[in-house]
């Protein structure tokens, strides 16, 4: 009870201001850059960090999903495509200042997320080494993702019908969509992390 009623009153104490951000950034997003080329979807399923993750097309199709080790403490897990290959792995360094999560790509790039991101309700932070920028609500899971010269990459807003947490994922630069769907789902798994730690922390 303490665990549901915690999610609860979290979602209580947001919802309103994400719900406002979402409809602000796809307002935003449509005016200023246009129609996406196409969308995925995922959902924020509250349960725990090893339960699999799955982004689907529009239509319903399988695109990727996740495969994580049962070890918490460093946070491994694969991201594979529908065929069952790698595209990206993601593990977390465990004693930091600011918990750093490393992205490491099947072609080699790699990049890091902080849990600082989730200090800040509405900013902007950048991915330094791909020259990336997020812009908007990183706890809501409601942000513009960049490029170098300041255009959309993809956009992730939660999807307003929706009797679960589902959040679309549009994408303006297909080229990057292996690396968005590694930003969205590791974002995805820090919060989770972070929601444990809370409800682990209400309950001592």
């Amino acid at each position: 009870m303490g665990f549901l009623s915690d999610l609860v009153k979290l979602g209580e104490a947001v919802s309103g201001g994400i719900n406002k951000t979402a409809d602000d950034l796809s307002k935003t997003t449509i005016d200023d850059y246009g129609e996406p080329e196409y969308t995925l979807y995922t959902a924020l399923k509250l349960a725990d960090l090893h339960s699999r993750i799955n982004i689907t097309d529009e239509e319903d199709n399988l695109r990727y999903y996740t495969k994580s080790s049962i070890i918490t403490i460093t946070g491994k897990t694969d991201i594979m495509d529908a065929e069952g290959n790698v595209v990206a792995h993601l593990e977390k360094k465990p004693v930091s200042l600011h918990e750093t999560h490393y992205v490491m790509m099947a072609d080699g790039t790699h990049f890091t997320l902080s849990n600082e991101l989730f200090h800040i309700v509405d900013d902007i932070t950048r991915i330094d080494e791909l020259g990336w920028q997020l812009r908007g609500n990183f706890i809501g899971l409601t942000f513009n993702l960049l490029d170098e010269n300041s255009e959309p990459i993809a956009t992730v807003r939660k999807q307003m019908v929706s009797i679960h947490d589902k959040y679309c994922i549009d994408i303006y630069q297909p080229e990057l969509e292996p690396e968005v769907v590694a930003i969205v789902i590791q974002l995805e798994k820090m919060l989770e992390d972070r929601r444990q730690n809370q409800s682990h922390n209400s309950i001592e």
